[in-house]
């Protein structure tokens, strides 16, 4: 096999978070032959919040993205959990305030787009992410990949088509992978909980801290609220990022096919509102965040069963497409930027192409499916239900109902199983400082395509 003096042209599936980072990445680490393909005809500040965990802060923060997460996001001071009658459960601190070196942000996921996209196009080039390129197939060689999209510019005329031949592609295409449904014909559709999200963000007066998240509830009914604008934040408000979940399927249903929604559009309020009228804690009255928010959007809560491989000669996954998994523990857009990290990394240490996606494969497939499985079984969200079990009817003192070790032990738990204990951030975050100064532009040598 010999080798080539220039760069690998690598191919990235997917404009989203995961995407855009691994092109961030991939940029940093000194490769700049980066083609980016987005299925949708634009890119807008769409969606709702999302928390961005320490672990993948500091690779956004090496990458030079600090200050303007910090100008965008919310610096999350603390998240308190409560049961479904506001009796307290848990509060711990987040972030900055828990003692990590770097902040947990809460952002709303359109502009934290928008952002890495900006980012992206600034360093890449304008031209680098190709909107309307909806993939339609790949055919892989032994030492490349061709890629072939479909680009409509109305519904009235024929669908032009387009190839691109490339060393790597980088399937980032999401839960609904269309380069997945190639590798795993027979997969179907996401693996759907039985419990449906509702979402909607409101600008009110800050509560709290202004900087923290409530959690409240249990499994099978839950209200999450935080905010997640510095914008309202520096107007003395705070933009609310809130969702309220129900479980409308049977536990024992053996349907997990998802109902079909539609998340770009809005829902009645009366579909879910009910069961939520007397919910009050941390200085929020749900019933007055659900009526006063003028949208409101509907989501199947599903994920995937974590795959058998993820790499498949020059090709591989990454992020939701990789390893779709319920937003429980905060940690889905975290996760696809320790990907991005992870797949540059061994791209720059090992020369050789399909070598370098499989030791990637290797260090992320096991780390992420234990996330999986942990959110399957509520991850940190195990406080509410144990709760709600052996104290049904409210408390006066948690630890009355849940030992202190016990439910302390339950969050320390889950962040080793995700990757953000405190102490291994901040030891990272120490041998990394200035890295985002110090960014190499030099092409990687001695690759083997």
């Amino acid at each position: 096999m010999p080798f080539l003096s220039s760069q690998p042209k690598i191919v990235i599936v997917g404009a989203g978070i995961g995407g855009l980072t691994a092109a961030l990445s991939l940029h940093a680490a000194g490769f700049t032959d980066l083609h980016i393909f987005e299925a949708a005809s634009s890119l807008t500040t769409l969606g709702v919040g999302i928390n961005v965990q320490p672990s993948a802060v500091l690779i956004l923060r090496n990458l030079g993205l600090l200050e303007a997460l910090e100008n965008t996001a919310v610096k999350t001071k603390e998240l308190n959990f409560y049961n479904r009658h506001g009796d307290a459960i848990l509060s711990e601190p987040r972030g900055l305030d828990a003692g990590y070196a770097v902040p947990q942000f809460s952002i709303h996921r359109g502009e934290f787009q928008m952002l890495l996209l900006s980012a992206v196009k600034e360093r890449l080039g304008a031209d680098c992410v190709r909107l309307n390129h909806a993939l339609t197939e790949f055919e892989q060689k032994e030492t490349s990949i061709t890629a072939r999209f479909s680009q409509r510019k109305d519904l009235a005329s024929p669908a032009e088509q387009s190839s691109i031949t490339a060393d790597i592609l980088i399937a980032a295409d999401g839960i609904n992978s269309t380069v997945r449904k190639f590798l795993y014909p027979k997969e179907g559709p996401p693996r759907f909980s039985g419990r449906m999200l509702w979402r909607g963000c409101i600008e009110r007066d800050a509560y709290l801290t202004g900087a923290s998240m409530v959690w409240a509830g249990h499994a099978d009914q839950k209200f999450i609220a935080y905010p997640i604008s510095a914008r309202s934040a520096r107007n003395g408000k705070s933009l609310v990022n809130w969702i309220a979940e129900l479980r409308i399927r049977g536990k024992d249903d053996p349907d997990l096919t998802p109902p079909k929604t539609d998340w770009t559009k809005t829902v009645s309020k009366d579909v879910f509102a009910g069961p939520f009228e007397q919910w009050k804690c941390g200085g929020l009255e749900m019933k007055e965040l659900i009526s006063q928010t003028e949208k409101v959007f509907e989501f199947p809560m599903s994920d995937r069963d974590p795959a058998e491989r993820w790499t498949f000669n020059r090709l591989t996954l990454l992020g939701d497409a990789a390893h779709a998994m319920y937003p429980i523990g905060s940690n889905g857009a975290s996760q696809a930027i320790l990907d991005a990290e992870c797949l540059a990394k061994c791209l720059t240490e090992v020369p050789d192409v399909g070598a370098a996606l499989k030791a990637y494969e290797q260090e992320r497939l096991p780390a992420t499916a234990k996330i999986v499985m942990a959110n399957r079984a509520n991850g940190p969200d195990h406080v509410l239900q144990l709760a709600e079990e052996r104290a049904p009817g409210g408390f006066d003192n948690v630890y009355d109902v849940i030992p202190k070790d016990e439910l302390e032990g339950i969050g320390r738990a889950y962040k080793a199983v995700a990757g953000f204990e405190m102490n291994a951030v901040n030891s990272k975050a120490n041998a990394t400082e200035g890295t985002a100064r110090e960014l190499s532009l030099t092409s990687p040598a001695d690759w083997v395509v």
